[in-house]
C-alpha cells in the first residue's frame, strides 16, 4: 500500500514529506504549469530534495513514440523518475522502448480494462485508471479498479495499479479495497485522511480529563 501526492508544488510536497507517509509524486503538464516551473527543473528539484520517494513521474507529450522517448531521456538521468506516457498506440510503443532502455513507465489515462491489458503487455510498471473522471462520465471507476486487479491477479506481469483522479479520502480507501497498489491524490485529499469529528471529540474529552488529573 503506497501513497503518492498528485502535485508539482515543491512546498506542498515538502510540508508532507516529513510525515514519512508519502511514497511518491505524480505530475503532469497541467500541474507543472500551475506550479510555474520549467518541467525539467521542477522534476529535478523534487528528485534531489526528496531522495526517499520511490517514484517521481515526468509526463512526456508527443504524437510519435520516438519523440516521447527523446523527451524522456533527460528525465531518465534523474534518480527515481518514472516516465508517464498515454495509453495510445504510440504511447505503448514508447513504453516498450523506454522499458528496454531501463526506465520505469506509468501508462496514464486508463479508462478500460482492455487498455490496462495492453499497457501491462507493453511492460508498464504502473497503470493509472482515472477513477473520478470515469465516475463523472457515468461509469464506475471503482469497478474498473476491481476488474484490472482480477485480471492482473490471474495473469501476473508485474504491473501495479496506480489509482488516479481521486477526490476524497473515502474513495482513497475504496481504491485500496478494490485492489489498488497505489493511490495518488492532491495534497488536500491527503490532509483530509487524518480527519474525523469523532477523533476531535475524543481528543477534547481526553484533554479535559488530563487537565483535571493534573490540577
Amino acid at each position: 500500500m503506497k501513497i503518492f501526492l498528485d502535485t508539482a508544488d515543491y512546498d506542498a510536497i515538502s510540508m508532507r514529506y516529513d510525515t514519512g507517509l508519502i511514497d511518491g509524486v505524480t505530475t503532469n503538464p497541467s500541474l507543472i504549469k500551475k506550479s510555474g516551473d520549467d518541467p525539467f527543473e521542477a522534476i529535478k528539484a523534487i528528485s534531489e530534495s526528496f531522495p526517499d520517494l520511490k517514484s517521481i513521474s515526468a509526463e512526456v507529450v508527443a504524437d510519435l513514440a520516438c519523440d516521447m522517448v527523446e523527451q524522456a531521456k533527460p528525465f531518465m538521468e534523474l534518480d527515481n523518475v518514472t516516465i508517464k506516457v498515454p495509453c495510445t498506440v504510440e504511447g505503448l510503443r514508447a513504453c516498450r522502448q523506454l522499458r528496454d532502455l531501463g526506465a520505469t513507465v506509468n501508462v496514464t489515462l486508463i479508462f478500460s480494462a482492455a487498455q490496462a491489458v495492453l499497457a501491462a503487455k507493453a511492460g508498464a510498471t504502473y497503470v493509472s485508471p482515472f477513477v473520478g473522471r470515469l465516475t463523472d462520465n457515468g461509469c464506475d471507476g471503482l469497478e474498473l479498479i476491481k476488474t484490472i486487479y482480477d485480471i492482473y491477479a490471474r495473469q501476473p506481469l508485474g504491473t501495479e495499479i496506480l489509482a488516479a483522479s481521486v477526490r476524497s479520502p473515502e474513495v482513497v480507501a475504496l481504491c485500496y479495497r478494490e485492489g489498488s497498489d497505489i493511490v495518488t491524490m492532491p495534497p488536500g485529499v491527503f490532509d483530509r485522511m487524518y480527519e474525523s469529528v469523532l477523533t476531535r471529540e475524543g481528543l477534547a474529552i481526553f484533554q479535559k480529563d488530563w487537565d483535571s488529573i493534573n490540577k
